[in-house]
């Protein structure tokens, strides 16, 4: 039975396992969730119970969680790419900074875009100016501890990865980077580049319209 992946096209968290699936061209079914209609959320949240996306889905198990999601996509689906490597210390270092951008990039930004949903008069400016703090000092932190080589974690593209493009490129809308982050802004554009990072974004345009800084999105995001 083919593997199911229960999505939201603007979802970042969902990019993340998205990616790792195109890596390697991993078969799957994309399905859409609709959390706004009750009844589709009580149905999806049968399947578990927090009823959040992605879920992933693999015959009768459920794998919910994007870290352990990609690491069971790595063990029981591998492909050319392998997003864990084999050695324990290196393990550690994706980890990290699969934490890292999860922590410290994606979920701030995730806690900004949703003010920015609620009606103006009841959104939190204290919120969205932490938001902002938060993410300078994250772009800080990543920008001084990058290595010289072309991925997060070193050499190989890895999980680390897979979790970084879809944090930056929601974090630097918020707050772009400053010239100061000169490897942060390179490691970026390199993420760009990788085909399986750059199919997201191409699907996600047709849902653009419904993200609320579209108006800030760069044109290169928009159309090719």
């Amino acid at each position: 039975m083919a593997l199911t992946l229960h999505y939201h096209p603007l979802s970042s968290y969902c990019w993340k396992v998205l990616i790792a699936l195109y890596e390697n061209g991993t078969p799957f079914e994309a399905r859409g969730v609709n959390l706004g209609d009750p009844a589709a959320r009580a149905a999806y949240a049968a399947l578990w119970p927090t009823a959040k996306i992605p879920l992933l889905v693999d015959g009768e198990r459920v794998v919910p969680e994007t870290s352990v999601q990609i690491e069971y996509l790595d063990r029981r689906h591998p492909g050319r790419v392998r997003l864990l490597p084999e050695d324990l210390d290196a393990q550690l270092q994706v980890r990290l900074w699969d934490r890292l951008f999860d922590c410290y990039v994606m979920t701030p930004a995730q806690r900004y875009v949703a003010q920015l949903l609620r009606p103006e008069e009841d959104r939190d400016p204290l919120t969205l100016s932490g938001v902002v703090n938060e993410l300078g000092q994250a772009y800080d932190l990543i920008e001084n501890r990058l290595g010289e080589g072309p991925w997060a974690a070193g050499e190989a593209f890895s999980m680390a990865d897979c979790a970084a493009a879809p944090s930056l490129f929601h974090a630097a809308i918020i707050r772009p980077f400053s010239p100061e982050h000169v490897r942060l802004s390179a490691y970026f554009e390199r993420l760009l580049a990788r085909p399986s990072v750059w199919r997201c974004i191409v699907e996600a345009r047709p849902v653009f319209q419904y993200y609320p800084l579209r108006h800030a999105l760069p044109a290169r995001f928009l159309a090719d």
